[in-house]
């Protein structure tokens, strides 16, 4: 046991007058602009970035803040970057000196991992919004993954502290008063083996949060200062009552799930942890105290994630699909220890915090499904299965570097099968079309299909998961990230367990190498990464499918005939 105490992370909720100018109708006229200002960020973004891992991955937030650093609105992108952009902002003020140090066209960077919850390729662009008469009002804020930012790799799975896994920004500004600072320019062009394309983002990401500033400017300028903010406080009541209602229909109690974690990256035993779900009335209490200690690989996931993993858990089950703002989160606290995996303190290495935080997902679901397993899914592949390629092309020397997430089955749940796509703390992100990745890349896709017999069957069966080849025109270099491959999704209420994920490498020679989670891995010329992302769960016991649904599985190749015996027997007289 170690030393230091518990944590407990809430929002405090603040009383201020309000509601007296503002009628809701008006409200939800402003939280719907303020939307549309968040949505506007993230086109302009889109179309102004460099990247395929910006515009056509998605792999990125876009946010506005208010004045107190309280999420007013964020635009569907990565689910997981939800809850930590505040992190962000908050450090970044702090960096400079304080908001009374901002001034009109300032723009912060900032992409300390253990104030970000991400690794140092997650930057995070910061804007002040003013009045006319220099009131500060807000924050625009985009985080967007970089393709290089000076990591000992481009991608890393084996990284033992934080110095290797990136250049810091620790809050500096990159314009002052609207002037470039060149110092910082230069710094970002050193350290990159990238450069084109980390300055072409860059730039994106400025482009967008300027335009979201002008986005909150007009709401505010609309409706006038005190009716928006009047406004504000109606929308985050409102958001607060829906997600107590939903937990208020949970009985109370604790209720304790365990996950595992392949490895650390660096060692290869199995990583085991738990995390309690505290139900009291209204509240939720997400308890992640009992977490192993920190670990000398870069599965650390630092406490901004810990949070966002927490949020994004509950606010998917009892947000009832709002767009998330502040008032969504009131009735959530989170309870970590410092010096634990999901809590680390500097300078453990966090390369891959994303994926304890998805494991942490799964994990507060299966808790939940202690008391009432009808309103959660069975377990998804668990994993994003992500793969960074890069390298020189052959012809023209040049640099090139990309990366992806991949879908997998998702869960069966009480009154439907599940899907394949991406996990839902990405679930507004994509991977690249196949057309994009063959015209920029050096390789050809052999196979993409959904994979029979993957899905855990059940009642409602579980998703599929998929398999996906690139044979390699070049010699290429790889990092590859494939969780959850020791252990199979499980199934609720009866309901089976799916295939597991996997990632390996057939050489020309015909020798096959597992690449599960690996670092710069030489793939040569006509070598062959093969992805076997995971099926989801199934939901009830099989027994109870209907033959329809069999027959139906059956007709559209997602399980053969020895599938439905082993599992349908009833369904095939």
């Amino acid at each position: 046991m170690l030393n230091t105490d518990p944590v407990i992370h809430r929002i405090d909720r603040r009383e201020r007058p309000h509601g007296a100018h503002t009628d809701p109708i008006t409200a939800e006229v402003i939280r719907h602009a303020l939307n549309s200002a968040a949505n506007q960020m993230k086109r302009a973004l889109i179309r102004t970035a460099f990247s395929p891992i910006i515009y056509e991955v998605l792999d990125f937030a876009v946010a506005i803040y208010d004045r107190d650093i309280r999420l007013l609105a964020q635009a569907p992108s990565l689910p997981l970057f939800m809850g930590t952009l505040n992190f962000c902002v908050e450090a970044a003020v702090v960096n400079i000196g304080g908001s009374e140090e901002l001034k009109p066209g300032d723009v912060l960077m900032y992409n300390w991992p253990y104030g970000t919850g991400s690794h140092a390729q997650d930057l995070a662009v910061i804007m002040p919004v003013f009045l006319a008469d220099r009131t500060l009002v807000g924050y625009t804020v985009i985080k967007g993954h970089w393709l290089d930012i000076g990591a000992k790799d481009p991608y890393c799975t084996d990284t033992v502290d934080v110095f290797q896994e990136g250049t810091k920004y620790p809050g500096v500004r990159i314009y002052r008063e609207g002037k470039l600072n060149d110092d910082i320019h230069r710094m970002i062009i050193a350290n990159s083996r990238m450069p084109k394309a980390v300055l072409g983002d860059l730039d994106a990401q400025i482009t967008g949060c300027r335009v979201g500033a002008q986005g909150l400017l007009a709401v505010i300028g609309r409706f006038g200062l005190q009716a928006y903010e009047d406004a504000v406080e109606l929308i985050f009541d409102h958001g607060e009552r829906v997600v107590r209602g939903y937990f208020e229909k949970i009985p109370d109690g604790r209720y304790l799930a365990r996950g595992e974690m392949d490895n650390n990256g660096v060692d290869v035993e199995p990583v085991p942890f738990e995390i309690a779900i505290e139900v009291a009335g209204s509240e939720v209490r997400i308890d992640f105290s009992y977490s192993p200690p920190e670990q000398g690989g870069p599965v650390n996931c630092p406490l901004p994630s810990t949070i966002a993993a927490s949020r994004v858990a509950i606010t998917m089950l009892a947000g009832f699909g709002e767009p998330p703002h502040e008032g969504l989160f009131r009735p959530i606290s989170v309870v970590t220890r410092p010096g634990t995996m999901f809590h680390p303190q500097p300078p453990a290495p966090c390369f891959l915090y994303g994926w304890p935080a998805l494991q942490a997902i799964e994990v507060i679901y299966r808790a939940i499904a202690a008391a009432v397993p009808e309103a959660v899914p069975a377990s998804s592949g668990g994993c994003i299965c992500s793969v960074v390629w890069w390298g020189r092309r052959a012809a023209t020397g040049e640099p090139w570097a990309d990366g992806a997430p991949h879908p997998t089955g998702q869960g069966a749940w009480n009154g439907g099968d599940g899907g394949t796509m991406l996990h839902i703390a990405e679930s507004a992100t994509r991977f690249t079309p196949i057309e994009v990745w063959e015209a920029r890349n050096p390789w050809m896709i052999e196979k993409l299909a959904l994979a029979q017999d993957s899905a855990g069957p059940g009642e409602y069966r579980g998703g599929p998961g998929i398999d996906l080849q690139f044979r390699m025109l070049e010699p290429t270099n790889i990092t590859t990230v494939c969780e959850r491959t020791r252990n199979r999704p499980w199934g609720l209420a009866g309901g089976g367990e799916a295939r597991a994920n996997g990632a390996r490498v057939r050489l020309p020679d015909g020798r096959v190498v597992e690449v599960p989670k690996t670092t710069r891995f030489v793939v040569p010329k006509d070598g062959v990464l093969e992805l076997t992302t995971g099926g989801g769960g199934g939901y009830g016991p099989p027994s109870r499918r209907s033959r329809e649904a069999v027959e139906r599985d059956l007709r559209e190749g997602y399980i053969s005939r020895e599938f439905a015996r082993r599992h349908y027997p009833h369904a095939l007289d």
